[in-house]
C-alpha cells in the first residue's frame, strides 16, 4: 500500500485540474453569447467536474490534519480527478486543452485509486474527524441523539405508511430551537449575524437527515427559505409578525413556486395575484409543494404584473395564510371559514416512491384572497419575487447538500454494519476486497464533501458562496445516488427489502437531484455561466 500523499503533490494535482477547468471556460467564453447552451454536454461536465475539483481542495485543507484525514483527502482527490480525466478524454477538443492536459494528474491518481489503498480506509476508525469547534460538536451531538431516540422509531412505518410526520415530532424540534437556526435573534431566533450562523443549520440537517430525509432533515428547509426571503424584502411589521412564530414553531410552511408546465423555468410562471380592494386574488396551479397540507403558511411566488414580457421581473413573493389541512388531500372555501372573499383552495397529493411523511402537493388557488400585508416587501416589493425567492433558495441549496450528507452518511453506516455481519462463502463480506474499497471510497466521499460543506457555509454566512452552494448541492446529490445504491447493494437481496432502511435511503437519495434547483439547471444555467462569466472576466 503506497504512503498517504504529502500535501504538495495533492496541491499540485488539483491544480493542475483547476488550470484545465479555467482553460475548458475560457474556450467556451471565446465562442461568445450563448456558447454554453450550444454545448450542453460539455457546459455539464465541466461545471460537475468543477464541483468535484473545488470539493477536492477542501479535502486537501482537510488533509493537514491527521493521517487518517490525510488518507482521506487522497482518495477523494484521486478520484475527483479521475472523474475529470474521464470527461476529458476524447474531447480535448470540446474542452480547449491539448492531449496530455492531465498527464500531470496520473501519479496521484495511479496511487490512491489502489484497490490495496481503498481497502485499507475501510478499517475501523478510518472515518476521520469532523473537526469542529466544541459549540458545533454539542449541536451535533443533540441532534444525533433527537434523531436516535425520537425520529428513528417512526420512520421506517413512516416511510411503508405514507403517513404523517407525528406532531410530537414537530414540537420537540421546536422546543430544541430547530425553526429558528436562521431567524435574527431579535426575532426570537439563534441568528447572530455572524460567520457561523449556517454552520449550526447544516450539521443539525445533516444529523437529522442521517435518520430520515422525510421525516427529519427536510422540517427545516422550508422555514428557512421563507425566513431568509422575509429578513432580506420584507417589512418591519411582517418580520414582526411571522419570525418569532416561525421560530417557535407556530406556524409551518410551505412553498410554492414550480408549476406543472414550469419547472425551473421560473421566468415563465403563469400564477397570478391581482389587485382587489383591501388585497390581492390569487389564481392558478402550483405544483411539488411539500408540506402544503400541515402549513400554516405557503410561500408563493405570482406574476403581478400582467406584462409576460417582463418574465422574472413581473413576479412578486407573498406569504399566505391558510388553515392546517389532511395530508390526504382537503378542499378549503374561505367562505366557509369565516373569511373575507369567496376563494378556494384545493390541494391534491402526489404519491412518490420516496421522501414521504411531508407529502407534496398539487395546489390550485381560484380567487384565494390575501389581505395587502401579504405582499412581501408591501408595495416596494412589487417585481422583486424572484430575487427575494432566490434569497432563500440559495440557502435552501446548502441545506439540501447537508441533507444529502446526512443519506450518504445513514447509507454507509448500514453498509459498514451489515458487511460486518453477513457471512458470504465462509467470510464476512467485509473482509472482501472490493466490499472494502467501496467502503473506503464512501468514507472519503462523505468526509470531503462535509467539509466543503462546512467551509462553503462560513462563506454564505459571510455574504459569499452562493455559487458555491450551487456547485455543492449539484455534486453531492449525485454522489448521494451512488453511495445509498452500493449500500444497497452490499445489502444484497436484503437491501431490496423494505424492512431494511437503506432501501428508504435510495429510494430518498433519488429526489436530491430534482428539487431545489434540478441537477440539468444548477450545472447549466448557475454553475457553468458562472465559470464562464469569470473567464470572460479574465480575458
Amino acid at each position: 500500500m503506497p504512503a498517504v500523499a504529502d500535501l504538495a503533490s495533492l496541491h499540485a494535482a488539483v491544480a493542475v485540474a483547476d488550470g484545465v477547468i479555467g482553460r475548458a471556460a475560457a474556450h467556451l467564453a471565446a465562442q461568445g453569447a450563448g456558447a454554453v447552451d450550444a454545448n450542453q454536454v460539455v457546459a455539464y461536465d465541466l461545471a460537475h467536474a468543477a464541483a468535484g475539483v473545488a470539493v477536492a481542495r477542501a479535502a486537501v485543507n482537510y488533509a493537514a490534519l491527521g493521517e487518517v484525514e490525510a488518507a482521506l483527502a487522497s482518495a477523494f482527490v484521486a478520484d475527483a480527478l479521475f472523474e475529470l480525466t474521464t470527461k476529458v478524454l476524447g474531447r480535448e477538443a470540446q474542452w480547449g486543452v491539448p492531449r496530455g492536459a492531465l498527464d500531470g494528474v496520473r501519479p496521484v491518481i495511479e496511487a490512491y485509486r489502489d484497490p490495496a489503498f481503498l481497502a485499507s480506509l475501510a478499517s475501523p476508525g478510518a472515518e476521520g474527524g469532523r473537526h469542529l469547534d466544541r459549540d458545533f460538536e454539542m449541536v451535533q451531538d443533540t441532534f444525533r441523539r433527537f434523531a436516535d431516540e425520537r425520529i428513528r422509531p417512526v420512520a421506517d412505518e413512516i416511510h411503508r405508511t405514507n403517513g404523517d410526520i407525528p406532531e410530537s415530532l414537530i414540537a420537540g424540534l421546536a422546543e430544541m430551537g430547530c425553526f429558528g437556526l436562521s431567524v435574527p435573534e431579535e426575532y426570537g431566533g439563534f441568528a447572530s449575524g455572524g460567520p457561523s450562523d449556517l454552520l449550526g443549520m447544516v450539521i443539525a440537517t445533516e444529523e437529522l437527515s442521517r435518520v430520515s430525509l422525510g421525516v427529519g432533515g427536510s422540517l427545516i428547509t422550508r422555514p428557512e427559505i421563507l425566513t431568509r426571503a422575509l429578513v432580506k424584502g420584507g417589512t418591519e411589521e411582517q418580520k414582526q409578525a411571522w419570525l418569532p412564530q416561525i421560530a417557535a414553531g407556530e406556524l409551518m410552511a410551505a412553498v410554492a413556486v414550480t408549476e406543472p408546465d414550469f419547472g425551473s423555468d421560473v421566468a415563465g410562471l403563469k400564477a397570478t395575484a391581482s389587485a382587489v380592494d383591501g388585497g390581492w386574488a390569487i389564481n392558478g396551479v402550483k405544483t411539488w409543494c411539500t408540506f402544503a397540507a400541515r402549513a400554516d403558511l405557503v410561500m408563493l411566488l405570482a406574476r403581478t404584473d400582467p406584462d409576460r414580457s417582463k418574465a422574472h421581473r413581473g413576479l412578486s413573493l407573498f406569504v399566505v395564510p391558510k388553515p392546517q389541512a389532511d395530508g390526504r388531500g382537503f378542499l378549503l372555501s374561505q367562505a366557509d371559514l369565516g373569511g373575507p372573499g369567496e376563494g378556494r383552495l384545493e390541494g391534491r397529493p402526489i404519491d412518490t416512491i420516496g421522501y414521504r411523511g411531508m407529502h407534496s402537493f398539487e395546489l390550485a388557488f381560484d380567487n384565494w384572497w390575501v389581505a395587502d400585508g401579504c405582499l412581501i416587501g408591501g408595495p416596494a416589493g412589487l417585481g422583486r419575487g424572484f430575487y427575494l425567492q432566490m434569497e432563500g433558495f440559495e440557502a435552501g441549496r446548502l441545506q439540501t447538500a447537508a441533507r444529502a450528507i446526512g443519506v450518504m452518511q445513514a447509507a454507509f453506516e448500514a453498509a459498514r454494519d451489515y458487511a460486518a455481519n453477513r457471512v458470504v462463502f465462509g467470510r464476512p463480506i467485509g473482509e472482501y476486497q472490493l466490499s472494502q474499497a467501496k467502503l473506503g471510497r464512501m468514507a472519503a466521499l462523505i468526509q470531503a464533501t462535509r467539509q466543503h460543506m462546512y467551509e462553503v457555509a462560513r462563506l454564505m454566512a459571510a455574504g459569499t458562496g452562493a455559487v458555491e452552494a450551487s456547485m455543492l448541492k449539484a455534486y453531492v446529490c449525485r454522489a448521494a445516488e451512488w453511495v445509498t445504491r452500493e449500500a444497497m447493494q452490499i445489502h444484497g437481496g436484503m437491501g431490496y427489502a423494505e424492512e431494511f432502511p437503506v432501501s428508504r435511503y435510495f429510494v430518498d437519495a433519488r429526489v436530491l437531484s430534482i428539487f431545489e434547483g434540478a441537477d440539468e439547471t444548477l450545472a447549466l444555467k448557475v454553475v457553468a455561466r458562472r465559470l464562464v462569466e469569470q473567464a470572460t472576466g479574465e480575458r
